[in-house]
């Protein structure tokens, strides 16, 4: 690796541009695939996807077309208009989702804003909660994004220091997860519950927190609370989503349906920003003209990409491969036989390998991988997330496996 000429861009970036990240210090250039190459030319697997955003792969070749095509035709109107791409992604989304309804957004965080507006609007006008009153109940150690009104109900303090003051109306409570039983996280949720709360907010698998899976059933159990107490249950999917955890949804894995469900990241097939919340004709027709809305938010461009990748995840298999080959990497992760690795765990190929911190840190072991060709992301120090592109190969997962199993040896 030239360093001068990785230098010289880190440099540039590091003059002109806020320090709101901490990167890997490699300079990419050019993706296909499953594969990353830095400006010098050398190559890397991809263990990151973006954060699930690239899980058709970088460049794909159906993707690159669609948007070329429609580019060409027709890319940004604004919704003051009607146009045939936005009514085909509609159309295409509510029919594999089976949601009666979706508004579309650009980011993930967007979208959250909106799902937070819909349970409102639904608390005060379906359910009757007084102006001003209603309440959210969301979990500790969730991410939902970094806007100012979800940072205020984040758990992490780090998110939150210097952004203040916060909307009021969200109250936490606890994640099903280490130290915290169904039992105990259902009895938490359900004591927050009061005359105001029009909703709960939770993710089915807590991404930034770690991978974080909770017990089968927890999801069950939240959904059987909500419908005791009409309450909305609302499932951020922005990671989760759309085949990552070896289903089209994450939910499906507890045989549920919930009342609103956001999505993001890989609905952009890694080439344009897209988002969507998705519910009821009963929740969404509270929105009217003037109420909501974004500028770019389901474009001509953005809907033809989208609708194209929900496409090929079916004519790619990237399902079924996720779900298998997710069960594969994570048997091969736990068969390497080192003190270092503390847990492996996840759904499809969406894992969190978790390090006995006191060993090592998890930022240097993947500073390690990098040097070895293999691109992967710590998160709170201790635990490291592999989440490929979902048309990944078992060759090009042992091959990733080689490389984990020679860094952790070597320690």
């Amino acid at each position: 690796m030239s360093k001068s000429l990785q230098d010289e861009f880190i440099k540039k970036e590091l003059l002109h541009g806020a320090q709101n990240y901490s990167p890997l210090s490699v300079v990419l250039e050019k993706g296909k695939g499953v594969y990353l190459w830095d400006v010098d030319g050398n190559k890397y697997l991809d263990m990151v996807s973006a954060y699930s955003a690239v899980s058709h792969g970088h460049s794909h070749p159906e993707l690159v077309k669609t948007i070329k095509e429609q580019s060409e035709k027709l890319a940004i109107t604004s919704r003051a208009f009607y146009t045939k791409p936005f009514a085909s992604f509609l159309e295409s989304l509510t029919r594999i989702s089976e949601f009666e309804s979706v508004l579309a957004m650009n980011t993930g965080a967007e979208a959250v804003e909106t799902a937070i507006k819909a349970a409102r609007r639904w608390g005060y006008f379906t359910k009757g909660i007084s102006e001003n009153k209603a309440e959210i109940i969301v979990a500790d150690g969730n991410f939902h994004g970094r806007t100012t009104t979800i940072v205020g109900f984040s758990s992490e303090e780090s998110y939150k220091r210097g952004f203040g003051p916060f909307s009021k109306g969200f109250v936490e409570a606890k994640f099903c997860w280490s130290g915290c039983s169904k039992a105990e996280s259902i009895k938490s949720f359900k004591e927050k519950i009061n005359k105001n709360t029009c909703a709960i907010l939770v993710e089915p698998i807590q991404g930034e927190a770690g991978i974080r899976v909770p017990e089968q059933g927890w999801l069950q159990e939240l959904r059987e609370l909500c419908d005791e107490n009409n309450i909305l249950l609302i499932l951020d999917e922005i990671q989760s989503g759309l085949g990552r955890t070896g289903k089209l949804f994450a939910f499906q894995h507890d045989d549920i349906a919930p009342d609103g469900l956001i999505l993001g990241k890989a609905l952009g097939g890694a080439m344009m920003p897209i988002s969507a919340f998705l519910s009821s004709k009963n929740v969404m027709d509270h929105f009217n003209a003037g109420s909501h809305g974004s500028t770019f938010g389901g474009n001509p461009l953005a809907s033809k990409i989208a609708t194209r990748a929900l496409e090929l995840l079916y004519e790619d298999n990237l399902i079924e491969n996720s779900s298998e080959l997710g069960n594969y990497f994570k048997s091969k992760l736990r068969s390497i036989d080192n003190k270092i690795i503390k847990e492996v765990r996840g759904k499809g190929l969406w894992i969190g390998m978790e390090l006995n911190q006191s060993d090592f840190n998890a930022k240097d072991l993947c500073l390690m991988l990098l040097n070895e060709g293999l691109l992967c992301k710590e998160t709170h120090k201790s635990v490291i997330r592999f989440a490929p592109p979902l048309m990944i190969t078992k060759n090009e997962i042992d091959w990733a496996i080689n490389k984990i199993t020679k860094v952790i040896s070597s320690i």
